[in-house]
């Protein structure tokens, strides 16, 4: 995929850059489970010459022997993986993730042994919860570039 693709964590701390994209895709491994906190781990494949670093950058954590992966020290969103040279970014830290379209799913045999009727269970709202989820304000980074973040105070 071309073109540019900006993102970054959840505090605004650590921001980036990609302009070549390769392979989406989610992963069940156990490891990404728990690195995301989630069911799977998405991620997208990324070219090192074309990934800049905007603000801050992402601390490492060595999870295995051959995997370092990358995070905000300061808000703990996951950020990356790294296997060798290899590098892939993690799909829900983009500004736009709808334009990242897993492609393929990586260690199928270790997904949790519902997933694959996860998205069967009916949907939950009421007027209670919408009046709720309409009155948070979110203290995080927008989904943009911002010169300056947190806002100065005025």
């Amino acid at each position: 995929m071309d073109g540019i693709f900006t993102g970054g964590c959840q505090c605004g701390a650590v921001r980036f850059r990609a302009e070549k994209l390769g392979r989406p895709s989610i992963c069940h491994c156990r490891m990404c489970q728990k690195a995301f906190g989630s069911f799977f781990g998405a991620l997208v494949t990324a070219d090192h010459a074309h990934l800049t670093w905007t603000r801050g950058q992402p601390s490492l954590f060595r999870s295995s022997a051959k995997v370092k992966r990358g995070f905000c020290n300061k808000c703990g969103t996951p950020l990356t993986y790294h296997v060798g040279e290899h590098i892939e970014l993690a799909i829900g830290a983009f500004d736009h993730p709808e334009l990242i379209e897993p492609q393929v799913q990586v260690n199928h045999d270790k997904r949790l042994p519902w997933i694959d009727h996860l998205f069967e269970k009916p949907a939950a709202t009421s007027p209670e919860m919408e009046a709720f989820f309409a009155s948070v304000v979110s203290n995080q980074h927008p989904d943009h570039d911002t010169a300056v973040w947190p806002p100065e105070e005025e």
